[in-house]
C-alpha cells in the first residue's frame, strides 16, 4: 500500500495545470486577486478559493518568483495553501488535505539542488572509525550521510536537514539516509559495526516506516546485530512511548541500540533509564577539554558508572586530543571517536595509527 508522505513529488511539471489558492482568509483571498490582476492573468472565484489555469504551471512559478516574494509576507506564504491540479480532477476534499503552503513552493525553487538530492537520491556515506579500547581495533564506523550535487560537489547534513525541516521532509531524507548507508558499507566491504544515524521524530509507524531499512540490511546480507541505530536529537522527542515501539521493532529485528548526544540536554538520564540502549554515545560537549574541567570529569564518570551498573556500554565521541583521551581512558571507556583518530572520510580506513 503506497504512503502519501513517501510517495508525494516535489517538482514542476511543464505542464498545463489548474493552479487553486486557498485561505480561511477572506483578505488573503482579495490580496491574491489584486497579485493576479496585476499579472494579467485570468481568474475565478468560488468562495475562499481562486484558480487560474496555466499553460506551463513551472514557467509560471520560475517568472513570478520574485513578484510572489515581494507581495506576500512570510505568515501569508505560510496561510495561503496551493494545490496544482494537473488532470484536470477538479479539487476534491483530498485536493484540499493535499495543499500546500505557497511558501512550499517557493521552497521548491529556492532549494531546488535539495529536491534534486532527494529525487535522484544523490546520497553517499562518509565514515569515521570507532576504536574499541581493550582491542584497540576499529569497532565499527559511525556513517555520515552526504548530499551529492549535479555537479559532484557536496551538501553536508546540517544543510541537507535545515532544508529537509522546512519542507516537511524529514522522513523522506532520513529514510534515504538509512539506505545510502547500507549500501554504501556495503560497497566499501565493511565488515565491523554500521552505525546509522535516525530521527525518531521522522517514524509514525515502526513496520511500515522501517520495512525499507530491513529489506536493504537483509538484501546486502548484512549481520544485523552488526548495525546500531543511533537515536538522535532526543531534546525533540515528546512521545517516549512511541520511541520506545521504534527501538522495540528494531531489536526484535536483531539489530543493536545507541543513544546519542547523552549528557547534552536534561532528558539523557531519563531517556537512558527508559529506553536501556546497548551503548550510550557521551556528547562531544563533554568530552571536549575534559582533561581540563572538573565539572566535566564528573558528569562523565557519573554517566560511566550508570551504564556500568546497568550493562551498557559507553562511547566517548569528540576526542580530539591526547589529553582528552588519557582522561577518558583513566575515568573508563568501551569506544572511542573523534578526530583525534580520523576525520569522516569516503573511504573508510582500515587501520588506525595514534
Amino acid at each position: 500500500m503506497p504512503c502519501n508522505r513517501c510517495d508525494i513529488k516535489y517538482e514542476f511539471s511543464n505542464k498545463d495545470s489548474k493552479i487553486y489558492f486557498i485561505s480561511e482568509f477572506d483578505e488573503l483571498i482579495t490580496k491574491v486577486q489584486i497579485f493576479l490582476k496585476k499579472l494579467n492573468i485570468h481568474f475565478e472565484k468560488i468562495e475562499n478559493i481562486v484558480y487560474i489555469d496555466i499553460e506551463n504551471t513551472k514557467e509560471f512559478f520560475y517568472e513570478n518568483i520574485d513578484a510572489i516574494e515581494t507581495t506576500f509576507n512570510s505568515l501569508e506564504k505560510e496561510d495561503i495553501k496551493v494545490f496544482i491540479d494537473y488532470n484536470n480532477e477538479g479539487l476534491s476534499y483530498k485536493a484540499v488535505l493535499n495543499s500546500k503552503p505557497l511558501q512550499r513552493y517557493i521552497n521548491m525553487i529556492e532549494d531546488e539542488e535539495f529536491f534534486d538530492v532527494i529525487k535522484n537520491q544523490s546520497l553517499t556515506s562518509h565514515f569515521q572509525a570507532i576504536i574499541d579500547v581493550k582491542t584497540d581495533q576499529i569497532y565499527g564506523y559511525e556513517t555520515l550521510v552526504r548530499g551529492v550535487r549535479a555537479d559532484g560537489t557536496l551538501i553536508y547534513p546540517n544543510e541537507l536537514f535545515e532544508k529537509s525541516t522546512r519542507n516537511d521532509m524529514n522522513f523522506n531524507l532520513d529514510r534515504l539516509c538509512r539506505e545510502s548507508a547500507l549500501k554504501t558499507a556495503a560497497t566499501k566491504k565493511v565488515k565491523q559495526k554500521v552505525f546509522i544515524n535516525f530521527l525518531p521524530t521522522s517514524i509514525y509507524d515502526p513496520e511500515f516506516c522501517l520495512s525499507s531499512t530491513v529489506k536493504w540490511a537483509k538484501q546486502l546480507e548484512f549481520d544485523t546485530s552488526n548495525i546500531v541505530f543511533e537515536v538522535v536529537e532526543t531534546e525533540s522527542i515528546k512521545d517516549q512511548k512511541h520511541l520506545k515501539r521504534i527501538l522495540e521493532f528494531y531489536r526484535e529485528q536483531g539489530f543493536k541500540i545507541a543513544l546519542d548526544d547523552v549528557g547534552e540536554g536534561y532528558s539523557s538520564l531519563n531517556m537512558i533509564i527508559e529506553l536501556k540502549p546497548d551503548i550510550i554515545k557521551v556528547d562531544r560537549n563533554i568530552i571536549s577539554n575534559i582533561n581540563n574541567d572538573e565539572l566535566k570529569r564528573s558528569v562523565y564518570k557519573a554517566l560511566f558508572n550508570l551504564a556500568r551498573e546497568n550493562g551498557i556500554e559507553i562511547l566517548a565521541e569528540g576526542i580530539e586530543t591526547p589529553y582528552e583521551l588519557n582522561t577518558i581512558k583513566e575515568i573508563g571507556v568501551d569506544y572511542m571517536q573523534g578526530y583525534y583518530f580520523n576525520k569522516p572520510m569516503p573511504e573508510p580506513i582500515r587501520m588506525i595509527y595514534h
